[in-house]
């Protein structure tokens, strides 16, 4: 089990890896479709969309998180 110190870490880590995924692999498709060396096309999108993703998700997340507090009422 990870320790709850690294919750946030973790939590961009895993938010990033999929969102970054999830949006390379629809943007790569509706750019060129599926071609012939699309797994390889949509991989190298992949790793440099989790590298931007990543760390601005650590450094958005806590102010987004107090932005919606403020927005919500009890």
């Amino acid at each position: 089990m990870i320790a709850k110190k690294y919750e946030t870490v973790l939590f961009a880590f895993v938010n990033g890896a999929f969102m970054s995924g999830f949006m390379s692999f629809v943007i790569t498709f509706l750019n060129i479709g599926f071609v012939d060396n699309f797994l390889f096309l949509w991989l190298g999108a992949y790793w440099k969309a989790f590298l931007v993703a990543f760390p601005i998700i650590l450094l958005v997340t806590p102010r987004i998180r107090k932005a919606v507090s403020n927005l919500v009422s009890e």
